[in-house]
């Protein structure tokens, strides 16, 4: 017999179809309903409520093999399945983490076959691989944000079964894995949740109704969120969690949702006896998110830290506009990579208030922040979905490697970043409702419109050659610059486990130099410096050494080391902090 169960407080009768025969359900007081039912352990089945007969999938389904709005179907991973007994897991802080996505990774957009490339990943030193969300969402192809069955593996990735194989195949090359999870909102097709029950709140987020975390009935859908949660790195054996937008998750509770998630991953870490990771995606520069639990904070593990990239991408590129608006000098890049945030109880012309609080670098590791120069937001969400590399020169984009690897926080790289690939990263949809398709393509061009874009010139995110765009082009890996760019990145990742000035994870430990009008700026990490010129002539710097690796020759002198234009050198020198 195979029990069958739904929270769904909201209709006053539900039965489950399974394999096409209706079962009466049985509800208790706290809104489950229950059938026992004996069935073939792939069974096909959904819930109908009421006198609607509709068959409605399961809000907990591991499988939907026919999409959102079909039938869900019962799963567990093969006896065999898993290879991993004796993966330890790590921690992510200090690693360096490889963001993708699986559909545009390889041509194929499968997990099979992204996983076939994992040995480039292990060459080039990375230590986690970061999956965007694999949720299932409706329609082919997606950035994965609008899913509405959090519990399911997206089917045209490969399923709970394609995932099972990935995972396994990187603890087997000593990778971990981390995977985005959405529980901040709901995609707009195929969401039945609210039928169920109360789901969603009163209040709304730029992507639509927010989740009911502190309303009536928020303990069901609080246990909904960590119970998924938990089953990524329970029943997948992932390493931890990207936490989507969570300044999105409003929460009035005396112990935030957040809170309360972060002790419950260290209960199943302890229970697994390998370290288990959430890092917040938040925009807020709030300290407290990685502040640990004993003293007042919530305790995860690591956060996205924008600051870092604006900082750094700003100083190289001279970009300024939008939210660009306050960085981009030198002064700028040193406070940011010095203290953390760069907003922290500071104005912010952007957002024409005061942002962020600043950051105990006494108590708090950089480790616990993650320094990036490229991420799917900061490509996809450009009106053209355009790379760095579509911009800058190598020697540029060898520049930001440096500076984000050189530093102290936790790193992460956007996959093909490595060799600077020349694809971009454009946001894509495949919204099979023709309504909802045109609202999505137009609503992309208005929203460019209004800051001066040309809406011709705005990728449709319905045309299937906006997601073909998007897809890395590998033999790129081993062709001229792109090889070089990608050695350097090599060469950089090495050193951060080959010397232990770089393994330093406290901010207060590295000193910077830097001059506004030359262009060049130093981070000093125990005996090494990490010297780069942002600047087009070549220029002097007052620091000298040994060099260790560098982006075009330096002259290193007696006194000073001249960098050509657009260059770094990493120097060991006889300066200690």
């Amino acid at each position: 017999m195979t029990e069958f169960t739904v929270w769904a407080p909201n209709p006053d009768r539900v039965r489950v179809d399974v394999d096409g025969t209706l079962h009466e359900m049985t509800r208790t007081a706290d809104g489950w309903w229950h059938a026992d039912v004996s069935c073939p352990v792939d069974a096909r089945y959904g819930f109908v409520l009421d006198d609607d007969p509709t068959v409605l999938p399961d809000p907990r389904s591991a499988r939907q093999p026919d999409g959102v709005h079909g039938r869900s179907q019962l799963w567990q991973p093969a006896q065999d399945s898993w290879t991993d007994a004796d993966w330890q897991g790590r921690s992510i802080c200090g690693g360096v983490i490889y963001e993708l996505h699986i559909g545009t990774f390889t041509p194929e957009g499968t997990f099979d076959s992204a996983f076939e490339k994992l040995d480039h990943l292990v060459d080039l030193g990375v230590d986690f691989v970061e999956l965007m969300p694999v949720n299932a969402f409706n329609g082919p192809h997606g950035w994965g944000y609008d899913g509405v069955l959090w519990y399911a593996v997206h089917e045209p990735y490969g399923g709970p079964d394609g995932l099972t194989r990935f995972i396994d195949a990187c603890h087997a090359r000593g990778l971990g894995v981390l995977i985005d999870a959405v529980f901040n909102h709901l995609g707009p097709s195929g969401n039945y949740l609210p039928r169920f029950g109360p789901y969603l709140s009163t209040g709304s987020n730029p992507w639509g109704s927010s989740i009911n975390l502190s309303d009536a009935d928020a303990d069901e859908v609080r246990t909904y969120i960590i119970d998924c949660a938990l089953r990524w790195m329970r029943d997948f054996h992932a390493d931890g969690l990207r936490l989507d937008a969570v300044h999105a998750l409003v929460d009035t509770t005396a112990i935030h949702l957040l809170e309360e998630l972060a002790a419950e991953t260290d209960a199943l870490a302890e229970e697994l006896g390998r370290p288990l990771s959430l890092i917040a995606e938040s925009d807020l520069n709030d300290p407290r998110l990685i502040t640990p639990r004993d003293r007042g904070g919530y305790g995860l593990t690591a956060q996205w830290d924008d600051d870092v990239h604006h900082a750094i991408h700003t100083a190289v590129s001279g970009e300024r506009q939008g939210y660009y608006a306050d960085f981009g000098s030198l002064a700028t890049l040193a406070q940011t990579l010095k203290h953390g945030y760069f907003h922290a109880g500071t104005y912010s012309s952007f957002r024409h208030r005061r942002h962020g609080r600043p950051l105990d670098t006494s108590t708090i590791p950089g480790t616990r922040l993650l320094a990036y120069t490229l991420t799917h937001d900061q490509v996809g969400n450009r009106a053209v979905g355009d790379r760095p590399s579509q911009l800058l020169t190598f020697g540029q984009l060898a520049v930001k490697a440096a500076l984000a690897l050189g530093s102290p926080y936790t790193a992460m790289l956007f996959m093909g970043e490595e060799w600077g690939s020349s694809s971009p990263f454009q946001f894509f949809s495949s919204h099979p409702e023709p309504e909802l398709a045109r609202a999505t393509a137009e609503g992309r061009k208005a929203e460019f419109a209004e800051h001066g874009w040309d809406a011709d010139e705005i990728p449709d995110p319905q045309d299937p050659e906006t997601f073909l765009r998007s897809k890395l082009n590998w033999n790129e890996v081993a062709d001229g610059d792109h090889a070089r760019l990608h050695r350097t990145y090599r060469e950089l990742i090495a050193l951060r486990r080959t010397e232990p000035d770089l393994a330093d994870p406290w901010l207060d430990h590295m000193t910077i130099d830097f001059d506004e009008e030359q262009r060049w700026v130093v981070l000093h990490r125990g005996a090494l410096a990490i010297a780069c010129n942002l600047g087009t002539e070549a220029v002097p710097v007052p620091v000298t050494g040994d060099l260790v690796a560098a982006w075009d020759v330096p002259d290193i002198g007696s006194t000073d080391t001249t960098l050509p234009g657009h260059s770094f050198a990493v120097l060991r020198t006889e300066r200690v902090q």
